[in-house]
């Protein structure tokens, strides 16, 4: 079974999410274990490069994050899904040239449809829409 790129992003999301729960975990194995529930074989490469480029560009990404919060907001502040979304579609936005920058900027909105509620969808809209 094939898999589509808003389902990569919705595994990444949920990989980062496990991984940033339990910074033990093995992230790939998380990431094996989801797409076996949906019935995916072999890894996507985009996966694997959205997982492991969020993670090995974590402090930076946060950095920027931080750098567009107003002052009464810290990262520590941030609800984890929020802050997981926002460093994937930074992520995506900065280093993914071939997404363009719009398309991140609504498949974070979508994540946060799915995985946060409509006010933080806002705010995600509002920093990320800050580096496009």
């Amino acid at each position: 079974m094939s898999i589509t790129r808003h389902q990569i992003r919705e595994v990444a999301f949920q990989a980062l999410f496990a991984v940033n729960s339990n910074p033990d975990t093995d992230v790939m194995t998380v990431v094996d274990n989801l797409l076996e529930e949906k019935h995916v074989s072999k890894c996507p490469d985009y996966l694997r490069e959205l997982v492991q480029g969020v993670l090995s560009h974590q402090a930076e990404l946060d950095d920027e994050i931080a750098s567009k919060l107003n002052s009464k907001w810290t990262l520590s502040r941030l609800p984890k899904t929020d802050l997981i979304i926002l460093r994937l579609g930074l992520y995506e936005i900065q280093n993914c040239d071939e997404i363009p920058n719009k398309v991140a900027l609504n498949e974070a909105l979508q994540l946060a449809k799915e995985f946060s509620d409509e006010k933080q969808r806002g705010f995600i809209n509002g920093v990320l829409s800050n580096f496009i």
